[in-house]
């Protein structure tokens, strides 16, 4: 009597093949998945970007004028409608070039610009300053009301023949250059909100620029 004896593949073995398989494609499947979420997260955030920029001489003074695709996160429009200020700091330094040394700072101008809503009368207001402005909102500013975010917003995201340097500080067929930079500045922030903010998504709003600046004068 034969007696024959079937070969069957090593059910265990086989089994391992497979679950390793499947937790190949569920990490793929989980990476891809996570990606799209941060990936939706981030597109939910601050988005700032540079739509226009411009410098220029007008007779004794350099000039800027932007224009900026910006947008605020949902996070920072509660804070704002709690009554929390938001600021925001545009940032100009000019650079002469200097071959034996590094480049010298010849020229430096910021603009300051608090943000804030009044829960009582709902109305916003925007405050423009050259200096840091103060918690209380007073100093030598230039403040306009508004009746909704969206036209500060209209306001925010221009900026229109800045004043960031003098002619005289700058020498005419020397190199400069021109380091730009428009952000939220946390550092004006309630210190607990400091604290809270620092490091998130929502709270990051930032844009710079560096250009090589042409110092003729204007015809």
């Amino acid at each position: 009597m034969a007696f024959f004896t079937h070969c069957y593949k090593n059910p265990c073995a086989e089994f391992q093949r497979s679950a390793l398989g499947m937790r190949t494609w569920l990490h793929a499947g989980v990476a891809v998945l996570a990606w799209l979420v941060c990936a939706s997260a981030g597109w939910a955030q601050n988005q700032v970007a540079m739509a226009s920029f411009q410098t220029e001489r007008n007779e004794d003074v350099y000039q800027i004028s932007a224009q900026f695709d910006l947008e605020l996160s949902n996070t920072v429009q509660e804070a704002l409608l709690k009554g929390i200020p938001v600021y925001f700091v545009v940032d100009a330094k000019v650079y002469r070039d200097r071959w034996y040394w590094s480049d010298k700072l010849v020229a430096a101008a910021q603009r300051h610009i608090r943000i804030s809503y009044q829960p009582l009368t709902r109305r916003w207001r925007m405050q423009v300053a050259s200096q840091p402005i103060v918690q209380n909102g007073l100093g030598v500013s230039l403040m306009q009301t508004y009746e909704s975010l969206e036209e500060v917003m209209v306001n925010l995201r221009r900026l229109n023949r800045w004043k960031f340097a003098d002619a005289a500080q700058i020498e005419t067929g020397a190199g400069h250059r021109l380091e730009f930079a428009f952000y939220l500045d946390l550092s004006q922030l309630p210190r607990p909100l400091q604290m809270g903010a620092a490091g998130q998504s929502e709270w990051e709003l930032a844009v710079t620029k560096s250009i090589r600046l042409a110092t003729e004068a204007a015809k």
